[in-house]
């Protein structure tokens, strides 16, 4: 099977980068453009958005498109030999816009000063181009699947210069695909898992394991710690994109997750003024309206500004479950000088609604009651409210061409409430056998983080070097408090949802348990990187974490954990096959420190874990494909697992030994980007295994429960060519495997969910499309932490959501 799979991700890599190929474009990526020299181009006629895109990439340069100035516009296209001037001005002929320069090949669009731009350029005699175009990894505007760059790596890179597999979900895409929350962002992304937690927030995980530090805007916190019991939640609405990093993350942040890393990069303000109101509608009185707002906010366009407010109600396919949340976003970026820009955000929401918590049971082996998906096992009184509130900050200042620094911090502060009913139990026949859960839960955290780091280039021995240095630091400190109460006599076919409401005080009145604590974690760390020339095809990538870690939880007693001066190293080759396609092997480590004890009162040693990866990348199209194929095996050792030996002789239960082994191997394969002119493409198939190697309990079982062996994510766009351009069509399928339950003692079958798009551009102003949703209405549970006495979760029925988008010109 497993050489099958690498088979047919070969072949579907093959086919979409000979379809990329086939694009009308440039024959060669000029390594240097300027703007007296001439080239030859061939664009062709269509979206003038695509076009200025396609352009920009085979003259070597980039250029900033606000969506609201080229909606609805189309150009005639250009062959022939062109400056990059000449080039743009034909391309934007009868327009009414053109392009304004600066440094570093950096070129924007706007409205033209005195009129239209004709083909002979005369009024971009201002614009200058350098012989080498920065990367930009920002995604608005692109109207692309494939990314040109990615930040996770600290500092701006191309996809296939980093020697890990890494994915970049495009604001377009979330856009497509109407996509609002954070575990439906990474159940797109290739070799992502976002699964429903105990609580309504998600779990996201990678390769079999755990991701519980997220970044932001590089800056990683701690955002899943259990006494939340996974209540984190994420909106996208305030994010230009997703970057995934598989395999083990430690030289990023860490204490990493040997699954990989993911970073929400926020939304900026833009070279020129934007404004675009979204209202939508969709099945169970689901409603929605956003207003996205920003440009220069001075004459100079050195201050820039950026607001997203954002109203979502609606109900569910549950019974009685809703919810309401308001969002608001504000950024700021002011540019000191021409070399430093300071730049300052804010985001808050507030969701409000009736959950439904801990799903539905099963029968006590394993296998499904058939409950409808409606089924609510809640009270009418169950109530949840989550209040996020972040600040962001960061400063960036290039020394000169070749050194930069940038230092950025995240704060953010949650507060997590609710009182709600549960279900749970071993269901009889009859349906009996079910205890009602009375619950209240009152979560408080901050979390904080800092990083800084200088990246730098420099020649040696006549060829390029980079290097990286910084540090970065996080806290998490909480203060939470659950209680809780049992009454038995449930049955699942005959659920009183209308039970007295509960409270904290006559939960406690009944003699209900209750449970007070409190999580100080902090981490920090140094760490460097050096991308090393070793002849002018091969890169050799070394590097290396010193972390130091101090972990404390209290409740009825206090655990302690920590770890100091613990050395993360990274090894890396990557070797261009040519400017378009590279080949890579890494070696990557992690550490993640345990708070279990030896029978002795010791406190284990970290876990430690080596994943080492093989693959090849390519960037097709002058940047409009990025393609990449990864073999990997990742090795866990020192894992904690049961002294049996030593019998109950920890507080009454196994105290453990470091002796558990764990390994998970596969293959992963992506193909993003403009495969066929007009046709935007996401395809990413993933093979993983998860094994336990050594356990005293476990060996030769399955260890993620919820990655499933097989995983295949596809969606496409297509843009009607001629006269009906205006009309796109689009659509896409998750596939996966089965997974297990939480006990691994059943499976949770695997599916097949469809979807498909359809969008028209009535107006230069306006686009309407709507969506539909598990087209074929498949019913099936959401893989996660599924038992036999709860906590399963039914997937969405069919639904659709109708947009419509109003882009002024302004």
């Amino acid at each position: 099977m497993l050489t099958l799979s690498v088979h047919a991700a070969v072949l579907a890599m093959g086919f979409a980068a000979s379809g990329a190929m086939a694009q009308p474009a440039s024959s060669a990526t000029p390594a240097v453009s300027t703007p007296e020299a001439q080239k030859a181009y061939r664009i062709a006629a269509g979206p003038l958005d695509e076009a200025l895109g396609g352009f920009a990439a085979a003259a070597g340069v980039s250029i900033t498109v606000p969506p609201a100035l080229v909606q609805g516009k189309t150009t005639r296209g250009l062959e022939g030999g062109y400056t990059v001037r000449e080039g743009f001005a034909r391309l934007l002929a009868g327009s009414g816009l053109e392009v304004t320069g600066g440094a570093g090949g950096a070129f924007a669009l706007r409205r033209a000063v005195g009129g239209d731009t004709e083909a002979t350029g005369a009024t971009l005699a201002s614009v200058t181009v350098t012989a080498q175009a920065e990367r930009s990894a920002t995604t608005e505007g692109s109207r692309s699947y494939a990314a040109r760059a990615t930040t996770i790596g600290k500092g701006e890179q191309a996809l296939k210069d980093i020697p890990q597999s890494v994915s970049v979900v495009t604001r377009q895409q979330l856009d497509d695909q109407g996509i609002t929350d954070l575990r439906d962002a990474a159940n797109i992304a290739t070799g992502m898992v976002g699964v429903k937690g105990i609580g309504p927030g998600m779990v996201l995980s990678a390769r079999g394991f755990q991701i519980d530090d997220w970044q932001y805007d590089g800056v990683a916190i701690p955002r899943n710690a259990y006494a939340l019991g996974n209540w984190g939640t994420e909106s996208m609405v305030f994010f230009d994109r997703l970057e995934v990093l598989r395999g083990a993350s430690g030289l990023l942040q860490g204490t990493g997750s040997p699954g990989g890393a993911v970073n929400l990069v926020r939304k900026r303000g833009q070279a020129e003024k934007t404004l675009t109101l979204t209202t939508k509608a969709g099945s169970w009185d689901r409603y929605g309206v956003q207003l996205d707002a920003g440009g220069p906010l001075n004459a100079e366009g050195t201050l820039r500004g950026r607001v997203v407010l954002d109203e979502a109600r609606g109900h569910s396919f549950i019974d009685q479950v809703n919810s309401r949340t308001h969002s608001l976003y504000g950024a700021l970026d002011y540019d000191i000088s021409p070399d430093t820009t300071v730049g300052v955000g804010m985001g808050r929401s507030d969701n409000k609604g009736r959950p439904m918590i801990r799903g539905l049971p099963r029968y006590p082996d394993g296998s499904d009651i058939g409950l409808p998906r409606s089924t609510y096992v809640g009270a009418w009184w169950n109530r949840m409210a989550i209040e996020q509130t972040t600040l962001f900050a960061d400063v960036s200042h290039r020394f000169n061409p070749d050194w930069r620094l940038k230092v950025a911090a995240v704060r953010m502060s949650e507060k997590n409430t609710s009182l709600h009913q549960r279900m749970h139990g071993n269901v009889a026949a009859d349906g009996s056998g079910l205890t009602y859960a009375n619950w209240v839960t009152d979560f408080d955290s901050v979390k904080t983080g800092l990083d800084a780091h200088v990246n730098g280039r420099f020649r040696a021995l006549g060829l390029e070097n980079d290097i990286t240095f910084g540090a970065n630091v996080s806290k998490y400190t909480s203060d939470d408090l659950t209680a809780r109460t049992f009454q038995s006599g449930g049955n699942i076919f005959a659920i009183d949802n209308n039970r007295p409401r509960q409270s904290l005080a006559l939960i406690m009145a009944q003699g209900g348990l209750r449970s007070d604590s409190t999580y100080d974690v902090e981490q920090k760390g140094v760490y460097g990187t050096w991308r090393m020339k070793l002849a002018d095809p091969l890169t050799a990538i070394v590097g290396a974490r010193v972390s130091w870690y101090d972990y404390r939880y209290t409740t009825t007693e206090a655990s302690r954990n920590s770890a100091h001066g613990e050395v993360t190293p990274y090894f890396g080759l990557v070797y261009a096959l040519n400017h378009r396609w590279s080949a890579y092997g890494s070696v990557t480590s992690v550490f993640v420190p345990q708070s279990e004890r030896t029978v002795a009162g010791q406190v284990l040693d970290p876990i430690t874990g080596t994943n080492y990866e093989l693959g090849i990348k390519g960037e097709l199209a002058d940047g409009r494909v990025n393609t990449s194929l990864a073999v990997f095996r990742y090795d866990h050792k020192n894992r904690a697992v049961n002294d049996i030996a030593s019998g109950y002789a920890c507080d009454g239960w196994y105290c453990s030994t470091p002796s558990g082994k764990v390994r998970s191997q596969g293959v992963e394969a992506e193909v993003t980007g403009e495969v066929l002119p007009g046709l935007q493409a996401m395809l990413g198939y993933t093979y993983n295994t998860t094994e336990f190697l050594r356990d005293p309990t476990n060996q030769g079982q399955v260890f993620s429960q919820w990655t499933p062996k097989h995983m295949l994510r596809v969606w496409t766009d297509y843009r009607l060519p001629g006269d009906w351009h205006r009309l796109s069509v689009g659509g896409g399928v998750t596939m996966q495997s089965h997974t297990l339950g939480y006990d691994r003692t059943f499976t949770v079958p695997g599916f097949s969910v469809w979807g498909m798009r359809l969008a028209y551009q009535a107006t230069p102003e306006i686009s309407l499309a709507v969506n539909f949703n598990n087209v074929f209405d498949k019913r099936y549970w959401i893989p996660g932490y599924a038992e036999k006495n709860g906590a399963n979760e039914y997937g969405d029925p069919r639904n659709v959501m109708f947009t419509v988008k109003y882009t002024p010109k302004l």
